[in-house]
């Protein structure tokens, strides 16, 4: 019998030879290093998942828009106010009427009665509170201000600002952060009830639910369930794409474990409410509850109930499938197993849950976030920011832009542009969008711009013609001439009187210039004050060339003008060509009394915490004479009283004085009128983009929109007071002469106290008759010399060169 530990070749029979053990043992020795290799892989790559984490979660985890902002509507007992307008700014900020104010954002009216709960809100200059206001309008005022909860009542109240656009990251997501400790708490036990019953117990996965989720599953033959933590849902969002692979659920688990380890949970679930996306507006991307709440209700999350809360829960499940728009009845049904899931959770109440879901789902019609509601005032916005801020700041930093919008005027000028231009069409035979027009409304202090319409069609985000059109100005530019006349005031005075000649000048190209006065006549010698308020061609050029060019092309300058003026005589008629903001500024310094304030459509800028970034200060300058432009002033109230606008006379209220001109280029091409009251400045342009004719004067067309406006906002009326260095004195407005008071042609005017004249005038008598042409202590100044006038027929055009050949009339 063979030993069984016999050998065969080497090989021991029966047994393991020498060779499979060395094979075993390096076999073994490769596992155990590639294990070695995996373990040291995965922890490398553990640790790059940790970096990763760490940087995005620690840093700005979101790209946040610029939210922009109207000026809040202030209510204090007196302010003129009508129960529509109220209305109307409570529509505008998504308030909801009903019986009882019981919530935020809500409020009940009875006639002209109010109960507005307030939202908080957080200003430049620092929070306003929550509050429950008894408001009540009487006779078109505020009546009674008074908060419902007790204590002293508010001498002064801001609304909540309206949100009027949202500058947009260049990835179109947009969100509204929720702090975690503003969550409301029905909000947090329906998330965690429906997606994460655990989750303040399990350190980032759950494998409980994974399980529990793998059996339901299994028994059901589909996916009902998953078993994904509310961490590792946020790390997919955050950090992970939707790819569906084994590599992407491992990565996921491993860094909620790690979230878990670093984070706390609140934290955790701050991150989610922002981050969770829910919806998708355009190629805007709804991220977050905050936003949802807003896009789906246009309410604040902390202002929604059991049915609209649930809702939103419901659609983590799938924003697409179960959008509340496009599928109501799979949405509906969706919120009300989460309304069950909620009751037998026993976060709510069974009567309440039954009250849930007979509610309607309650959805607005459209987003509530604003793209932008006031595209022409929005390019204004943009335009000045851009001088502060880089584009990727203004689109990224999460900004709070506070506008100077006032939207109860921006809804008057965009009302009386709107309805006045169609009736001018068919007033002038035109056919429908013919006509276009602009209008520009300032404050006449601060400079801020209230409100900005740059179309027929003020929604329209297309070619803003308040900032954009560069158009002919006409006779706007006669109140710079007669400022710099009277900022003389020992040559020239109100009544000065000036010479309604013709006049013949030979032009560059050796053409000749003869203007013309619009009425086709001459008037003599006439009053400084009459030749303004009717608007003479002929009186205007012989002052502007005895005051010299250059004069007034300066004073265009220190009103404002930024933009280079050609100093050639048909400037004086209205040759420059302006936007209506620019011409605002001009008109804006003379209303302020020759003080001269940059126009601004910005009033602060906060940054994402709340915290002032920039300040846009009002920032005056004194440039122009206060005595002249108070002359300027009265002079312009003629306008209205007796010269080219006097139609708006008896459009005014009882005691609303203003000054303003009117404004007509040749051919009747530009209508303008640019006026102000006590408080506010409004520019009116009418025309065609074609440059063609429209028919109109600036009497009849921009005078008429101008009226709109200015008769259905609030209004003061021009100051009484006459500033230092201004005396009123009884003249004869004939002679320019002192008059007593047995001259019964004599009128009380405004003088600069270094020009009142001196001799008295004979009021009629024969004496009077060879006076001088001017009061003034000093001889009048040599005439300009100029050629004898060319006599045409009535109808014949003079030929001149381009730019006079525009400028030969006015109104």
């Amino acid at each position: 019998m063979a030993d069984r530990n016999q050998t065969d070749g080497g090989v021991r029979r029966g047994g393991r030879g020498i060779g499979g053990w060395r094979l075993l043992l390096s076999v073994s020795r490769w596992v155990l290093l590639l294990t070695l290799a995996a373990g040291l892989a995965g922890v490398l790559h553990a640790i790059h998942l940790d970096g990763t984490l760490r940087a995005k979660f620690e840093g700005k985890r979101w790209a946040l828009p610029a939210r922009v902002f109207a000026r809040p509507l202030e209510l204090y007992v007196g302010r003129p106010l009508s129960v529509e307008a109220l209305t109307s700014e409570l529509e505008r900020l998504r308030y909801r009427r009903v019986k009882t104010p019981n919530y935020l954002g809500s409020y009940s009216r009875r006639g002209d009665r109010f109960l507005v709960h307030t939202r908080p809100f957080r200003f430049w200059d620092g929070p306003e509170p929550e509050r429950i206001l008894d408001i009540r309008i009487k006779d078109g005022r505020v009546a009674w201000l008074k908060d419902t909860a007790g204590g002293v009542d508010p001498a002064l109240v801001r609304l909540d600002a309206v949100l009027i656009a949202s500058i947009y990251p260049t990835h179109n997501e947009d969100r509204v952060l929720i702090r975690g400790t503003d969550l409301p708490p029905l909000m947090v036990a329906a998330l965690l009830a429906v997606e994460d019953r655990d989750f303040y117990r399990h350190w980032g996965v759950n494998p409980r639910a994974i399980a529990r989720a793998m059996w339901r599953n299994l028994r059901a033959g589909g996916v009902v369930e998953g078993g994904s933590t509310l961490t590792q849902q946020l790390v997919k969002n955050f950090y992970l794409t939707d790819e569906r692979t084994l590599t992407r659920k491992l990565n996921e688990a491993v860094m909620a474990v790690l979230l878990d380890l670093h984070y706390g949970k609140d934290e955790i679930l701050e991150a989610y409410v922002n981050e969770i996306f829910l919806g998708q507006d355009g190629q805007r991307a709804i991220h977050g509850f905050g936003l949802a709440s807003h896009f789906y209700f246009n309410r604040s999350l902390d202002e929604l109930g059991i049915a609209e809360t649930a809702l939103l829960v419901a659609l983590i499940k799938g924003p697409s499938f179960y959008h509340p728009r496009r599928y109501p009845e799979r949405a509906l049904a969706r919120r009300n197993l989460v309304i069950d899931m909620l009751r037998e959770q026993q976060v709510i109440s069974a009567e309440k849950a039954a009250a849930a879901k007979r509610a309607p789902l309650g959805v607005s019609d459209k987003g509530g976030r604003p793209a932008g509601a006031y595209p022409a005032y929005l390019q204004l916005v943009r335009h000045q920011l851009q001088r502060d801020y880089r584009e990727q700041d203004l689109r990224s930093e999460g900004l709070r832009i506070f506008t100077t919008l006032d939207l109860l005027v921006q809804a008057v000028a965009e009302a009386a542009v709107r309805e006045r231009v169609p009736k001018l069409e068919r007033g002038r035979g035109f056919k429908a969008g013919t006509l276009e027009s602009a209008a520009v409304v300032t404050s006449a202090a601060q400079g801020e711009v209230l409100a900005l319409v740059g179309g027929r069609d003020p929604g329209y985000a297309g070619f803003n013609r308040a900032l954009d059109a560069v158009r002919p100005i006409g006779s706007l530019i006669k109140p710079v001439v007669y400022l710099t006349a009277l900022s003389e005031p020992e040559r020239y005075s109100l009544v000065s009187l000036l010479s309604d000649r013709p006049v013949s000048l030979r032009t560059r190209d050796g053409k000749r210039w003869e203007p013309r006065n619009y009425d086709r006549k001459t008037h003599g010698r006439v009053p400084l004050y009459q030749a303004l308020a009717k608007s003479y061609n002929l009186a205007t050029v012989n002052l502007g060339l005895e005051l010299g060019l250059d004069k007034v092309v300066a004073a265009l300058d220190t009103l404002g003008v930024r933009r280079p003026v050609d100093p050639v005589p048909a400037l004086l008629l209205g040759s420059v060509s302006l936007t209506p903001l620019e011409v605002s500024q001009i008109y804006q310094t003379l209303a302020a009394g020759g003080f001269y304030a940059p126009l601004r459509a910005i009033r602060e800028v906060l940054d994402a915490a709340g915290q002032p970034l920039s300040r846009y200060p009002l920032a005056v300058e004194p440039v122009a004479d206060a005595a002249a432009v108070y002359l300027t002033t009265w002079a312009m109230q003629q306008v209205v009283r007796q010269g080219t606008a006097r139609a708006l006379r008896k459009r005014l209220p009882a005691g609303l004085t203003v000054a303003g001109k009117t404004g007509t280029t040749n051919g009747q091409r530009d209508s303008w009128f640019a006026g102000f009251s006590g408080d506010k400045v409004l520019v009116v342009w009418v025309g065609r983009d074609d440059n063609g004719p429209t028919k109109l004067t600036g009497a009849s067309g921009a005078l008429r929109i101008w009226g709109d406006i200015m008769t259905s906002i609030e209004n003061r009326p021009l100051p009484e007071f006459r500033p230092e260095g201004v005396t009123e004195v009884r003249v004869d407005p004939v002679t320019g002469l002192l008059a007593d008071v047995r001259c019964r042609r004599g009128v009380s005017v405004p003088f600069s106290v270094r020009g009142v004249p001196t001799v008295k005038s004979g009021c009629g008598l024969a004496s009077a008759a060879v006076v001088p042409r001017t009061a003034d202590r000093r001889p009048p100044p040599a005439p300009v010399p100029r050629p004898a006038p060319r006599v045409e027929k009535h109808e014949e055009k003079t030929k001149t060169e381009g730019a006079f050949d525009e400028y030969m009339h006015g109104d």
